[in-house]
């Protein structure tokens, strides 16, 4: 998957409050590279840290849930979609009429963002609430998502999901789609960071993610790296088998024996063999479909699993329609490898692309007719999001398979430029929610925690810190403007960005105190990488840091300087202050995502039969 070696390249790490010498743009630069913790007993700054969180929590919602019976919630999550890539947010030359639809029958948010520019920090943020750095779902190593199913990292079992809470409360809740968080620590059965030890009643889909390796394409995450490193090491060992060989032959190198000759035949047949099969390796160990605790179909036969999808979703709504519900519908489109069936391939007017994208809104089309036809329309609260922007990078030859992020700049991976991490946002309920009301304040993904668990009639945790905001009052109308006065904007660990939404001046600022070199010169992208590195030689940080008016230059196409802009130093030290504020909340939790729990795990991998020999296809046996 998406890796990047990091190396440490800004100019201070210290902590902020042990630099009183510098001014507040240089303090924030030094914070951008964190430093080790250690792992302390509750201590002064500890309580210090609980106080700040108090005062920086989500505060009460104002009134109780709407009255009447709660709704049943249907959330629907596209994968690596852009947010120009949909109708409603002004694309013109793609098909997107029930997203459109939807937006036009409800609330449509245009400075909704994810928490994290990449699927796994991203999601875990959006289930819990809470930044994906408090999670410990973050890496410090280049190690953006979680890269095998068999890795021991995920989603804590001491994290709290709405899932969890609606459960509580009586919902029944399921989740039909990608997971990719994570499924067990310890043996291939514990399932510690499975679905249904998160709330979810029901679980049908991919515990990993959709990838390009699930088809072998000429797009790779992890397949063509694994060749060129298992070719190089057969190609060596091969060298040293000959080298032995000949010092045998002509008595040139005493020690050689016949059996290291042997021996060393053998590794380098082994390297070559697994080189060869190493892509069929990675479509039994990762792409593969689940019903819960068992395996359903492994490897998945990809082209079969749209319909698969919609059948289960179908079926969860028509078995619970009773209500009340929470299903969490996580797309597979528009990840490449786009497995987009015949009847759309072709269609669009932006390749694969674009059929996958048209795709998969007709898959929400599907899923609301069975709403309309169930007669669930009225009841139902509907969301629609992405986890994070399109990839600018996903190229091969002369196509493009990934996203537009319309006018924002940057993409999927870039944790700091809009591009990576605004994405569409969508809310309808009707007779309860405004009818084509477009609300122009930041919002987030994780602010679906706290409305989730209200509307639920639950309660946000106090023993912990959540960052997301209830939406209810500013969906409906009765609030002038959300809650967040200010977001941070991570890459891995890393702090990039932040946002002050100065509601006095009704301007949204926005300070980068990191930003991504791109490649090559010019470029709007890290062209010939996966994704853009978080750290390093290949980061620059600013000092001071670059400052942009969203609210005149969504496009951050001008950064603003002392001269342009009489309010910088202000802007920089309002943000430095709450910079102080948001770092005395965290606390040190155990990485997920670095190489100790990151890393394949043979003993963990699940398997429908003896490993390596995993086939099945259980769903195709019961019918």
């Amino acid at each position: 998957m998406y890796s990047n070696s990091p190396v440490r390249g800004c100019p201070s790490q210290s902590p902020l409050n042990e630099c009183p010498q510098l001014s507040g743009s240089q303090k924030l630069c030094a914070w951008t590279e964190p430093r080790a913790q250690p792992c302390l007993a509750l201590s002064f700054r500890s309580w210090l840290a609980l106080a700040v969180a108090a005062l920086l929590g989500p505060k009460p919602s104002a009134c109780g849930p709407p009255p009447g019976p709660r709704p049943n919630i249907l959330l629907l999550m596209a994968d690596d979609l852009g947010i120009g890539d949909v109708g409603c947010y002004g694309n013109s030359t793609l098909r997107t009429p029930n997203i459109d639809r939807l937006a036009a029958d409800g609330v449509r948010l245009t400075q909704h963002l994810a928490a994290a520019p990449v699927c796994t920090p991203s999601r875990a943020a959006f289930l819990t609430g809470r930044y994906p750095l408090r999670s410990g779902m973050v890496s410090s190593q280049g190690l953006r998502v979680l890269q095998w199913t068999a890795v021991s990292g995920g989603l804590p079992p001491s994290e709290i999901t709405f899932a969890k809470i609606l459960k509580a409360k009586g919902y029944t809740t399921g989740l039909v789609g990608k997971w990719h968080l994570g499924l067990s620590c310890a043996s291939p059965d514990d399932h510690c960071h499975h679905p249904l030890n998160h709330g979810f009643d029901h679980f049908y889909g991919m515990p990993f993610s959709m990838m390009a390796d699930c088809e072998r394409w000429g797009l790779s995450e992890k397949r063509a790296v694994l060749e060129r490193r298992l070719d190089v090491c057969s190609q060596l060992v091969a060298l040293a088998t000959l080298t032995l060989t000949i010092g045998k032959l002509t008595r040139l190198i005493l020690a050689a024996s016949w059996t290291l000759v042997i021996w060393s035949t053998v590794v380098c047949l082994l390297l070559f063999a697994t080189s060869c099969l190493v892509g069929a390796l990675i479509e039994h160990a990762d792409c593969f479909l689940m019903r819960n605790h068992s395996i359903a179909q492994q490897p998945m036969r990809s082209q079969k699993t749209m319909p698969l999808i919609l059948r289960e979703v179908s079926s969860f709504i028509k078995r619970n329609k009773q209500g009340p519900f929470l299903l969490f519908v996580s797309f597979l489109h528009v990840h490449t490898p786009l497995v987009t069936t015949e009847n759309f391939r072709g269609r669009s007017a932006h390749g694969l692309y674009g059929d996958n994208t048209e795709e998969m809104d007709w898959m929400v089309g599907q899923i609301l007719e069975t709403l309309d036809t169930e007669g669930l329309t009225n009841s139902t609260l509907v969301y629609f999001t992405s986890d994070h922007g399109g990839s600018l990078e996903a190229q091969f030859g002369n196509n493009q398979y990934g996203g537009w992020n319309g006018v924002y700049k940057g993409g999927k991976g870039m944790g700091g430029w809009e591009g990576g991490i605004r994405v569409p946002g969508i809310f309808r309920w009707p007779g309860v929610l405004p009818a084509g009301r477009v609300i122009h304040e930041p919002t987030s993904l994780m602010d679906v925690f706290p409305t989730l668990v209200h509307l639920a009639g639950g309660q946000v945790p106090q023993d912990r810190v959540v960052d997301g905001r209830d939406l209810l009052a500013l969906l409906q109308g009765t609030a002038r403007h959300s809650d967040h006065e200010f977001l941070m904007h991570y890459c891995e660990s890393f702090l990039h960005a932040a946002r002050w939404h100065q509601r006095d001046r009704g301007a949204v600022w926005k300070v980068h105190f990191a930003t991504p070199v791109f490649q090559p010169d010019g470029a709007g992208a890290c062209y010939g990488q996966a994704v853009c590195p978080c750290s390093g030689d290949k980061v620059t940080h600013h000092i001071p840091p670059l400052l942009f008016d969203l609210s005149r230059d969504p496009s951050e196409a001008h950064a603003l300087t002392p001269d342009t802009e009489p309010s910088f130093h202000v802007v920089v030290e309002t943000v430095a202050r709450a910079v102080e504020a948001h770092r005395r909340t965290l606390s040190p939790v155990p990485l997920q995502l670095d190489a100790a729990d990151n890393t394949w795990k043979p003993w963990l991998q699940p398997c429908c039969g003896r490993f390596p020999f995993c086939w099945c296809d259980r769903d195709a046996d019961s019918r």
